[in-house]
């Protein structure tokens, strides 16, 4: 099977984190080769723009100024990380993408959804996840637990109705694109995520592989 990427994405204190880098160890002992990597960073050029951003007062940006730092960190992401991976033939594990981008900018912060997607054309083009992996949790204790890791960032200092938001929004760009999102509830002790979030990747390993013998006739 050519190189896959898989995206985690999902409110404050969800464990995308502690997910992604399980799901990585998982697929490498199915035998693949594996990136992992994040957004916003990834790539040096996206790193120091995450600093910019993550960083900065709550104050420090609007929302249009957050979605176009985040797109220049994107193209520099992809261009030096993400598509070289795949080209490769190795799977690419991602925390955050570009729903992230649709959730807190777009349903939190209410940037236009076609300014979003315009921007999102000129970046990336028709590319996208093959797999999201949507980590859904009760904005209120995903909080708790962020802000229970130390430092907060100046996303984890918005207030619950705007996180309410960013769940909303998660949860109706997997209802809209189901072929391509897995809601993984969040609740629950670490291990019982992750076997949530294996069976689903295992379930959309099989229908690609299955697509792919439709394709090649079964030969291998």
């Amino acid at each position: 099977m050519r190189g896959r990427f898989i995206t985690l994405e999902g409110g404050e204190g969800t464990g995308k984190s502690t997910q992604a880098r399980r799901l990585a160890s998982w697929l490498r002992d199915q035998g693949h080769t594996v990136v992992e990597t994040r957004e916003p960073g990834g790539s040096p050029g996206a790193e120091a723009l995450r600093q910019v951003l993550v960083e900065a007062p709550t104050d420090g940006w609007d929302a249009v100024g957050e979605v176009l730092i985040l797109c220049a960190a994107r193209r520099d992401h992809l261009r030096r990380v993400i598509w070289p991976a795949l080209r490769k033939g190795a799977w690419v594990v991602c925390d955050r993408f570009a729903d992230s981008t649709r959730a807190y900018q777009g349903h939190g912060h209410g940037v236009a959804p076609e300014i979003l997607e315009t921007l999102y054309e000129l970046v990336a083009g028709p590319f996208g996840p093959d797999l999201t992996l949507v980590l859904d949790l009760d904005p209120n204790v995903g909080l708790m637990r962020a802000r229970a890791r130390g430092p907060v960032t100046r996303f984890e200092c918005l207030d619950v109705e705007f996180h309410t938001r960013v769940r909303l929004g998660f949860l109706e760009i997997a209802g809209r694109e189901p072929e391509r999102c897995a809601v993984i509830p969040a609740d629950g002790e670490e291990n019982t995520v992750t076997a949530r979030m294996i069976r689903a990747v295992q379930t959309r390993i099989a229908a690609w592989s299955a697509d792919e013998d439709m394709v090649t006739g079964g030969v291998s």
